[in-house]
């Protein structure tokens, strides 16, 4: 069961790119966000948080977490955040760091639409279409878990 809400692993993710220098925008958040998601579900087999993924035209977006940011709009999100304290969570939110941190936000977006689980939430949908198609817990899991396996 999933102990945190996406807000709360924004903060964090946010907080982790300051502490490394990098600028983080509503886009590239989203796509960590993502990333967080999927390699949680992947290795502990359970969600990271509960707020639902969307396959959006520009890629695996959280809703709540979008419209949190919005206002940022393309810029660099510099308002005061609260990041968890998780020794368990934080690992894992390096290790998406140390893997996705230092790629552009347009970079990641592309990576996200070459993926199985936002192609098949948008499937027959045109791509420059909106969609509120939910990305399914169990296909990132299984795509990320196979990802893993491939690598090792």
């Amino acid at each position: 069961m999933a102990n945190y809400t996406a807000e709360q692993i924004a903060d964090t993710l946010i907080h982790l790119s300051r502490e490394r220098g990098l600028d983080i925008t509503n886009l590239k958040l989203q796509k960590l966000l993502y990333y967080a998601q999927a390699w949680h579900l992947a290795f502990h087999e359970e969600a990271l948080f509960q707020d639902a993924i969307e396959a959006w035209i520009h890629g695996p977006v959280v809703p709540s977490v979008f419209r949190k940011f919005k206002s940022y709009r393309w810029n660099t999100i510099d308002c005061a955040v609260y990041p968890i304290d998780d020794a368990s969570v934080l690992d894992l939110l390096n290790s998406v760091m140390d893997a996705y941190g230092a790629i552009s936000a347009i970079s990641l977006e592309h990576l996200t639409h070459s993926e199985s689980p936002w192609k098949d939430a948008r499937a027959g949908i045109p791509f420059d279409e909106p969609s509120h198609n939910i990305i399914r817990p169990e296909a990132m899991q299984a795509f990320y878990l196979k990802l893993a396996e491939s690598n090792t």
